[in-house]
């Protein structure tokens, strides 16, 4: 840390998915969401391997904080570099926020039905994508 509280260098952080590059910048610090809980990262950071789940990734940049949402997949945390490889990831303003309010109603919907034809685990999986991106664009709390 600087003297000022600061943090003492710059993070280069990529989010890749495997249809595109969404983000690509340097940033002073990101929060990711791990499988074991949320991680927060500075400069100098040991190395290390995160297993992703679905909810939102944040990072500070030029004095403010940004969001977006992750579905899944891993990272890699060097000194100087946060590398997020995605199953898929929005930028919290590129979110269609109703059409992620639908795909929650959906899954809630399914998750309350019981019915045998149902497959209760890919609903779940559905359910958590989809609050991840209403958290992200920061429009709902389910």
């Amino acid at each position: 840390m600087t003297d000022d509280g600061r943090p003492e260098g710059p993070i280069t952080l990529e989010v890749l998915t495997p249809e595109r590059r969404v983000f690509r910048d340097t940033v002073e610090a990101v929060v990711i969401p791990g499988r074991q809980g949320r991680l927060g990262v500075l400069a100098r950071h040991s190395p290390m391997l995160v297993i992703l789940r679905p909810g939102v990734l944040s990072f500070r940049r030029g004095g403010g904080k940004e969001r977006m949402a992750v579905s899944g997949g891993v990272c890699q945390v060097l000194h100087d570099r946060v590398l997020v490889l995605a199953d898929a990831a929005e930028l919290a303003q590129d979110i269609d926020v109703m059409r992620a309010r639908a795909a929650r109603d959906r899954a809630l919907r399914r998750l309350r039905s019981r019915s045998a034809e149902v497959d209760e685990a890919r609903a779940r999986a559905a359910l958590e994508r989809a609050v991840a991106r209403l958290r992200a664009a920061g429009v709902d709390r389910p």
